[in-house]
């Protein structure tokens, strides 16, 4: 690119889109990586069984949702460590990212011994075939060994993250992958380990991603003389900060679920029509969750800097990147519906049904791209009490919305019509908050 042209497009992207395209793209990238972890672990298992590939199933499901309960880790750190930085406080946001750590630590911990003792009951309550059983309590056990890394990889993440630092997390998760594949083919059919290889390689390439990122943030930690011992009081306050997010992220997860029990009570078309439209939108919203992560960052550095103006200023334009990159995916998903469609299925009732939900989907996008970015701001000005209240109101709004498709035979359209209602409850909710002053909180604490 010539000089002119550089000149040229740095007026087109003002100052304040430049520092969100600085933390949004690698975080996007980072995002990626995570699923494409699942993809390869389901493609190498894939070939070694039906009953091993149910077994990741199930037993994915579970650590997932463990893990996934603990995002607050990455969440509630980013905003703590990003006021801190804001007030000019580089000590004190490091010290704060360790007491995270030791949290992700302890909690991890537990959560590794619980899943070792509970792994057989876990999966009984999926009820699968005893061959089925087998596979999946070995891949969990397996796999509990590596959740302290797990929450480790989630608040380190968080404490780079605040420190504005996106890129550092990025290259990390895209290294993890690419060992995690060359792990699983070695260990699987190398060594012949099946399934149990596959959760050895994940767990290994996870422990080396953890161990990467701590090593990181203890570094920067030592070098600006911040505390490395475990602080109760900062401890505590972190699960403190935390409780609220688990309850916002307990009422999406809710939230998803109840949409897939209807569409699979809807029947066999219905659901595989619903389970490729969501593969989609979950990786739409990939891209989104991405900006809602500069927003974290973002926002938490200006409410510790005392500029609530400058906060104002850059939610304003980040929620327009929300709206425009929601009716961007929205725009994809519809207009190109039918080259992708066939991609995922050669029944012709599910293209049909499929090509009709889409629709559905993508006009809800740019819903969606507004409801991560207030999210992501909301989150890290430290505003977790009013997301959780917000989520109950919504998710219990919803859950009414949703069965009344069941109760009517409304069918897969009007089921994903109804989750739009959810998010436009999400948008009301956020929209009702950021046009009040009550979450402008200045300082290095809120």
């Amino acid at each position: 690119m010539t000089e002119p042209s550089r000149t040229g497009l740095r007026r087109l992207i003002g100052s304040q889109d430049r520092e969100i395209l600085r933390l949004a793209v690698p975080a996007f990238f980072a995002l990626v990586s995570e699923p494409l972890m699942l993809l390869a672990d389901s493609a190498i298992v894939g070939h070694l069984g039906t009953p091993q590939l149910a077994a990741l199933g199930i037993a994915g499901t579970i650590l997932q949702t463990l893990v996934g309960i603990c995002v607050f880790l990455a969440y509630g750190t980013t905003s703590a460590v990003a006021r801190r930085i804001g007030a000019g406080d580089h000590r004190g946001a490091l010290a704060q990212g360790i007491d995270g750590l030791w949290l992700a630590l302890l909690l991890g911990v537990v959560l590794a011994i619980a899943g070792l003792l509970l792994s057989p009951v876990a999966i009984a309550a999926f009820d699968p075939s005893p061959d089925v059983a087998d596979h999946a309590v070995i891949y969990l056990r397996i796999s509990c060994f590596g959740i302290p890394s797990m929450l480790l990889l989630m608040a380190a993440t968080g404490v780079l993250r605040g420190l504005q630092d996106t890129k550092t997390p990025m290259v990390v998760a895209i290294s993890a992958n690419l060992v995690n594949i060359g792990l699983n083919v070695l260990l699987v059919y190398g060594l012949d380990l099946d399934i149990a290889g596959s959760a050895l390689g994940t767990a290994l390439a996870q422990t080396a991603a953890g161990v990467a990122l701590v090593v990181v943030v203890v570094r920067g930690a030592r070098r600006d003389g911040a505390k490395l011992r475990p602080d109760r009081p900062g401890i505590l306050a972190s699960a403190q900060m935390g409780i609220p997010l688990i309850v916002r992220t307990l009422t999406l997860r809710m939230a998803l679920i109840l949409l897939t029990f209807v569409a699979t009570a809807l029947g066999t078309t219905s659901v595989a029509a619903h389970q490729v439209a969501f593969t989609l939108w979950s990786f739409l919203a990939l891209a989104l969750d991405a900006i809602a992560i500069a927003a974290q960052a973002l926002t938490g550095r200006a409410l510790g800097a005392g500029d609530v103006a400058g906060t104002r200023a850059i939610t304003r334009r980040m929620m327009w990147w929300g709206l425009v990159s929601g009716f961007v995916g929205g725009l994809a998903l519809w207009g190109l519906r039918d080259i992708y469609v066939s991609w995922f299925t050669t029944d012709p009732e599910v293209r049909q049904t499929l090509a009709a939900v889409l629709v559905v989907a993508a006009l809800w996008q740019p819903v969606n791209g507004v409801v991560f970015v207030l999210d992501g701001v909301l989150i890290g000005a430290g505003d977790g009490p009013y997301l959780a209240v917000a989520g109950v109101i919504a998710l219990v709004l919803y859950v009414p919305l949703a069965l009344s498709v069941l109760w009517l035979d409304g069918g897969i359209v009007a089921l994903w019509w109804a989750f739009g209602g959810f998010m436009l409850l999400r948008l009301l909710t956020l929209m009702t908050r950021e046009r009040s002053d009550a979450w402008l909180v200045t300082g290095a604490t809120r």
